[in-house]
């Protein structure tokens, strides 16, 4: 029969093993993890500009092909990095951590942010990514402006754990599509956002509907995610966005 003491030594060398086997499978598949993470990143990025056909085996290349310019911008609109040559997914701004920097945007210190620009049939689409709360954890996506910086070509919204059938939805072709041709600004060029509206966008006047869409049935915390998420990231942007409108 074992000692408490030989099965405790027993035990510890076990675990030790355990760990260190675990540690070296995380360091190898790390790589792997990371560049997945990369080329989910670019097909989200190419989906909100409306680039078909993007697949895990073709996105690194579609992402070269159709990017044409990473811009990297501070909180005040001043262009700090713009990133033309070479693999785009070595620019900084591909490489910015979004919720970083919006963290540090709530502490009212300077912060950066990242803007894709696309080239799609001989036209500049501008694509903003985006970062927020949902009912039940992080959400985020892209918004792709036409160059007049104010018409949306399109959006992505992905989410980590919202509820399936519900604020799920936030990930479906069906909410994204409302999105397209919807303005941020209106006509006397005052920021309005995208709201997203319990209800329906008929419940907005009919001069304001193109700055709103429905929000999910049943999915009323999340929906109001998406419309905070927007007014926040994009008046983000603003600086920059007002800078080239005044052009």
């Amino acid at each position: 029969m074992y000692s408490n003491g030989y099965i405790f030594r027993y035990a510890a060398i076990l675990v030790i093993i355990a760990a260190a086997v675990l540690s070296s499978a995380n360091m190898l598949l790390k790589p792997l993890q990371e560049r997945n993470m990369a080329i989910e990143k670019m097909g989200y990025i190419l989906a909100s500009a409306n680039i078909e056909n993007v697949t895990s085996k073709n996105a690194i290349e579609k992402f070269n092909k159709y990017v044409v310019e990473e811009i990297l911008v501070n909180s005040k609109g001043e262009v700090i990095d713009s990133y033309k040559e070479g693999n785009m997914e070595d620019g900084k701004a591909f490489k910015i951590n979004m919720k970083e920097e919006l963290y540090n945007k709530s502490r009212g210190k300077d912060f950066e942010l990242p803007i894709y620009v696309v080239n799609k049939d001989g036209e500049s689409i501008y694509v903003l990514p985006l970062l927020g709360t949902g009912l039940w954890g992080p959400i985020w996506g892209n918004i792709a402006l036409k160059d007049d910086l104010n018409t949306i070509v399109g959006v992505t919204f992905d989410h980590k754990s919202e509820t399936p059938g519900l604020g799920a939805e936030i990930a479906t072709k069906s909410f994204q599509k409302q999105f397209i041709g919807k303005k941020i600004f209106d006509e006397k060029g005052n920021f309005t956002s995208i709201k997203v509206v319990k209800g329906g966008v008929k419940k907005l006047p009919k001069d304001q509907r193109i700055h709103g869409v429905d929000a999910i049935s049943g999915g009323t915390i999340t929906s109001r995610g998406v419309d905070a998420m927007l007014s926040n990231v994009l008046e983000s942007y603003l600086p920059y966005i007002e800078k080239q409108r005044k052009k």
